[in-house]
C-alpha cells in the first residue's frame, strides 16, 4: 500500500509539476524578466538618441544656407560632445594624433604645465627655473592670449604648440590673475631641462628636499639626497625632514608612487577608479622607510598637482606626515588615448580618477593642508612662511595640534 501511494504521489507530483510549468510559462509569456525589459528599454533609448543626432546632422547638412563639408560637420559634432565632458578630455584630429606618436620636435618652450579650462589655458604650475617662472608666471594664472591671439576655441595641444618655438625667441602672454587682473608678460623660450630634486640641510638638524617634478631621474636623485643628508646630519641631531612639493605639477605616476612608498612601511598609497566598481587599480607600499620614521612635513600649494597630490594625500591619510600650505590644484584624473577607426584621429578621454587611501577623491577637491599657510610660492627662503612654520615645528619653537600627527593603529 505504501508503494502504491508512492506511485500515486509521483504521478500527482508530475501533474503538479506540469501545471506549475504551465503557470511559469504563462507568467514568462505575459510578464517578461525585469532585466530583459530594462535592457530593451535602454537599447531603444540609445537608438532613439542616435536617431536624433543623425536627424539633426542630416537636416543641418541639407537645409543650411551654405553647402557644408561633411567631414568638418562631423568633426564639429565630435568636438561639441567632448566639450560637455571635463577639461582633460579632448578630441585629437588626425594630424595632432600623428604628432603625438612621433618623438617631440627639438623646439624650445616656456616650462609651464597647463590645462584648458573654459577656453583658456590655466597654469597648473611653472617649472622651477624655467622661462615662465623667471618671467613671473604663477600657479592658477589664466593665459587668455599668446602674441595677441586669443586661445578661445583651441585644444590643449594647439595651445601648447603656440607656446613652442625657436630658442631665444620671445612670446607675449596675456594673463588674467586672481580672476580679474590682466597682466602682460614677455617670456623668452629655452630648452627645458628639469632638475627634479634639490636638497640642503638647514642648520645642523633638519633635512630639506624639494621635488619639482616626477621624471625618470627623480628616484635616483631622491635616494642620493636622503643619503647625503643622513651623512651630513648627525643622527642624534636630526629633528626631521621637510618635503617640498609646491609648484610640482606632477609627471610620471609610478615615480610619485615610489616617492610615497619611500616614507611608508605598508598600506595603500592610492587607487584609480573607473566607471565600473570592479575597475579599481590599487598601489601599495612595500616595507622600509627611507628616513627611519623621523618626523616629516610636506609643503603643498595651488601649484601642487597630480603626482604631488598622490604623495601628499597618502602621507596625510597614513598620518606619516603633517601637510602645510594651501589647498592643492586638484588634478586627479586619468586619461587614456582612444584611437578612432580608419585613421580619423583619437580621443584623449578621462577614464578614471585618483583616490587617497582614505577614499578621498583628488580630482577638483585637491589636498587640504593640516595647517593652512596662504602665500604665493616665495622667491627666497627668508620670506617663506610655510617653510619657516615647518622648521619651527620640527625644532619645537612652534606647536600645533596637527604636528606631530598621530599614526594610525
Amino acid at each position: 500500500m505504501r508503494k502504491h501511494l508512492t506511485v500515486l504521489s509521483a504521478a500527482a507530483a508530475g501533474i503538479a509539476l506540469g501545471v506549475a510549468a504551465g503557470i511559469v510559462l504563462g507568467l514568462a509569456l505575459t510578464r517578461p524578466d525585469t532585466t530583459i525589459v530594462e535592457a530593451r528599454a535602454q537599447a531603444a533609448g540609445e537608438a532613439s538618441q542616435r536617431d536624433r543626432l543623425l536627424s539633426a546632422f542630416e537636416r543641418i547638412q541639407s537645409n543650411y544656407v551654405d553647402e557644408l563639408d561633411q567631414t568638418e560637420l562631423v568633426t564639429a559634432a565630435i568636438k561639441g560632445m567632448m566639450s560637455a565632458l571635463d577639461a582633460d578630455s579632448v578630441y585629437l584630429d588626425r594630424q595632432t594624433f600623428r604628432d603625438l606618436q612621433i618623438s617631440h620636435r627639438p623646439l624650445a618652450g616656456l616650462g609651464v604645465e597647463i590645462i584648458m579650462e573654459k577656453g583658456s589655458a590655466k597654469v597648473v604650475a611653472p617649472i622651477d627655473d624655467s622661462p615662465a617662472a623667471k618671467a613671473g608666471v604663477k600657479a592658477n594664472d589664466v593665459i587668455t592670449h599668446i602674441d595677441g591671439v586669443p586661445l578661445q576655441g583651441l585644444t590643449l595641444y594647439q595651445a601648447i604648440d603656440k607656446m613652442r618655438g625657436l630658442v631665444n625667441s620671445r612670446v607675449q602672454l596675456t594673463i588674467v590673475r586672481d580672476g580679474y587682473k590682466p597682466v602682460e608678460l614677455t617670456v623668452v623660450r629655452e630648452m627645458i631641462r628639469i632638475r627634479s630634486v634639490r636638497m640642503r640641510q638647514d642648520g645642523d638638524d633638519i633635512g630639506y628636499i624639494r621635488i619639482a617634478a616626477f621624471n625618470e631621474m627623480t628616484m635616483r636623485q631622491f635616494e642620493t639626497a636622503v643619503s647625503e643628508l643622513s651623512r651630513q646630519i648627525l643622527p642624534d641631531n636630526l629633528k626631521g625632514y621637510v618635503l617640498d612639493l609646491r609648484n610640482n605639477p606632477g609627471g610620471l605616476r609610478d615615480v610619485a608612487v615610489s616617492v610615497a612608498d619611500a616614507f611608508l612601511d605598508n598600506g595603500e598609497i592610492a587607487s584609480v577608479r573607473g566607471r565600473n566598481p570592479e575597475q579599481i587599480e590599487r598601489f601599495h607600499a612595500r616595507p622600509g622607510d627611507s628616513i627611519n620614521g623621523k618626523p616629516l612635513i610636506v609643503l603643498v600649494n595651488g601649484g601642487s598637482a597630480a603626482g604631488a597630490e598622490i604623495v601628499a594625500g597618502a602621507l596625510q591619510d597614513h598620518r606619516r606626515a603633517t601637510v602645510i600650505g594651501s589647498r592643492s590644484f586638484g588634478k586627479g584624473s586619468v586619461q587614456s588615448i582612444v584611437p578612432l577607426e580608419r585613421g580619423h584621429g583619437a580621443f584623449r578621454l578621462t577614464t578614471g580618477r585618483y583616490f587617497t587611501p582614505a577614499g578621498r577623491s583628488i580630482d577638483a577637491a585637491g589636498i587640504r593642508p593640516d595647517i593652512e599657510v596662504l602665500q604665493d610660492f616665495p622667491q627666497s627662503p627668508e620670506n617663506d612662511k610655510a617653510l619657516t612654520m615647518a622648521f619651527d615645528l620640527l625644532r619645537g619653537v612652534a606647536s600645533d595640534p596637527a604636528f606631530p600627527p598621530n599614526p594610525q593603529p
